[in-house]
């Protein structure tokens, strides 16, 4: 899919990697970007038109789609994660909310998006995923969860979306320099150079992109013996 001239719509867009995909958007020549929040903010950039939307809300989701009839570009960024394990009383609970943003939300986000971008010749969807969609963590198991499921739905969603020519983009990157995980010491990828990447791997027709080292190491370690999987990234 071609950047220059496409009209994206990127869910929470209004800080970390969303607003680092906007601003890299309007930098490639993007017509126009509407940046969905659940708290509408005015970001001060030309070009981008804000659009209120909570992805666990089907009416809003419904009226951004109306709204925004002229899109070409859907990025499913917004998500939620909390530092839980799974022998937590509450992380039953947990589970339920991160699903509901992380895995329903990116559902109902393209199924309302998906005829949208087949009237304007079929565009393109980019999930952004995680480098745990493959491996585990006791500290963000059921964040773990979501990305697994959500990388599943992504790889059906492009045998769906296959027949309208619209291009179905999943993007995997570990810990990025942004607020959600600024107290954890490891190695952190910068948000631009990610929202580079996955703009960069859009326009050369590709499936997936592998935004960072460790991404790419534990994708190679999955046939490995013992498989990385085994191992969890973080305790």
């Amino acid at each position: 899919m071609q950047i220059k001239d496409s009209i994206a719509f990127v869910t929470g867009a209004n800080r970390g990697l969303g607003l680092a995909l906007v601003h890299e958007l309007l930098a490639s020549g993007t017509r126009k970007v509407y940046a969905g929040m659940r708290t509408p903010v005015d970001l001060g950039l030309p070009g981008v038109v804000t659009v209120k939307l909570d992805v666990t809300k089907p009416d809003e989701i419904a009226a951004a789609a109306a709204q925004c009839g002229d899109t070409t570009l859907l990025i499913n960024n917004a998500g939620i994660a909390t530092f839980k394990g799974y022998l937590e009383e509450d992380s039953i609970a947990v589970a339920r909310d991160l699903f509901e943003t992380n895995y329903f939300g990116m559902i109902q986000v393209s199924q309302a998006f998906a005829p949208v971008l087949a009237a304007n010749g079929g565009g393109a969807v980019v999930n952004v995923l995680s480098v745990v969609s493959w491996i585990g963590s006791t500290q963000l198991a059921p964040y773990a969860a979501t990305k697994a499921a959500a990388w599943s739905f992504t790889n059906s969603l492009r045998l769906h979306l296959s027949e309208q020519n619209t291009q179905v983009l999943g993007l995997h990157v570990g810990f990025m320099d942004t607020d959600l995980v600024r107290d954890i010491a490891a190695p952190k990828a910068d948000p631009r150079l990610v929202a580079q990447r996955t703009l960069d791997g859009l326009e050369a027709g590709q499936e997936e992109v592998l935004a960072d080292d460790v991404t790419h190491m534990v994708k190679l370690g999955l046939a490995a013996e013992p498989a990385v999987y085994l191992e969890p990234l973080m305790r």
